[in-house]
């Protein structure tokens, strides 16, 4: 099931995520990313305000699409309108704590999901499952540890 989700909205519910960071909606896009290539779903993330407004191609990939309300709308509107366009309402789980969205999916039979629960589950993606035999550990963790260790990424093995 692909996600709907109110981005500003979910951004307040991540503890450290904030809303007046110039880079919370790319900040958020990354996790977004991770999670989706990990659960293996697909979503759509509305924010309010971005120039020029539309779908973005620079934050979005195959499983997360980022759309920017234009100037004379608001991501409300936006997600309200894709409520009220889904063909297929069981196939979409919306994420939102806005009243008028959470009433419009219910309407229409929309599956909601609260914006403080999703962010636990991207938390939690975050934190190391110490009984997991295969941790995923991002590009990123891996640079900072072979730096740590003084080893060079393109380093072979020399003993064998």
């Amino acid at each position: 099931m692909p996600y709907l989700i109110d981005g500003h909205n979910l951004i307040g519910h991540i503890r450290d995520l904030r809303l007046d960071d110039p880079h919370d909606e790319a900040k958020l896009v990354e996790r977004l990313k991770r999670y989706m290539a990990r659960k293996r779903k697909r979503c759509t993330v509305v924010f309010d305000a971005g120039l020029p407004g539309g779908p973005s191609r620079e934050l979005s990939s195959s499983s997360v699409r980022v759309v920017f309300a234009h100037g004379g709308t608001t991501a409300d509107a936006i997600i309200l309108e894709r409520i009220r366009a889904v063909r297929d309402p069981g196939s979409l789980i919306v994420i939102s704590a806005d009243r008028a969205i959470t009433a419009a999916a219910a309407r229409r039979k929309i599956a909601v999901l609260a914006p403080g629960t999703f962010a636990a589950a991207l938390d939690a993606l975050d934190t190391p499952d110490e009984d997991d035999p295969n941790p995923h550990v991002s590009p990123d963790e891996v640079a900072r540890w072979l730096r740590i260790f003084g080893a060079e990424p393109d380093d072979k093995d020399k003993d064998g």
